[in-house]
């Protein structure tokens, strides 16, 4: 009786991993080229991430990230307004969190563009959605 063979072979996966991984200007773009940590960039580009305004950061420190953001790199006015879906909770860490995250997306989710004088922290998990539903 002949043994099937299996659907899915880890040699022929990593061989193919390691030839997407080693591509340098094919079809496959990876993010932020630096060689030694091209395949860190690469699976880190195919997660979704947020930046968000550290819990334990102090009042001021959130509030000079809305300041430096929303004063002179990204519109907040659409979003940071009263009546909309975004305002509310009406804390100062979720108000810093939207102007992070709208700097963080804009300039290309780099992890260095959600530092913030370490009061920045990326997430996997869409804050908005948490947000809505904890204030359902």
């Amino acid at each position: 009786m002949a043994s099937e063979k299996p659907a899915f072979s880890p040699p022929l996966f990593f061989l193919f991993m390691l030839i997407l991984s080693s591509n340098s200007g094919g079809f496959l773009k990876l993010v932020n080229g630096d060689q030694a940590n091209n395949r860190i960039y690469f699976f880190w580009a195919l997660q979704k991430t947020w930046c968000v305004g550290k819990p334990s950061s102090d009042q001021a420190a959130l509030q000079a990230n809305i300041d430096y953001v929303c004063g002179s790199q990204v519109d907040c006015s659409i979003v940071l307004k009263v009546g909309c879906p975004c305002y509310i909770p009406n804390t100062v860490l979720n108000h810093a969190s939207i102007a992070m995250n709208l700097y963080y997306q804009s300039k290309g989710r780099n992890k260095w563009n959600c530092y913030f004088n370490n009061s920045g922290l990326i997430v996997v998990t869409d804050p908005s959605k948490s947000f809505l539903q904890s204030s359902v």
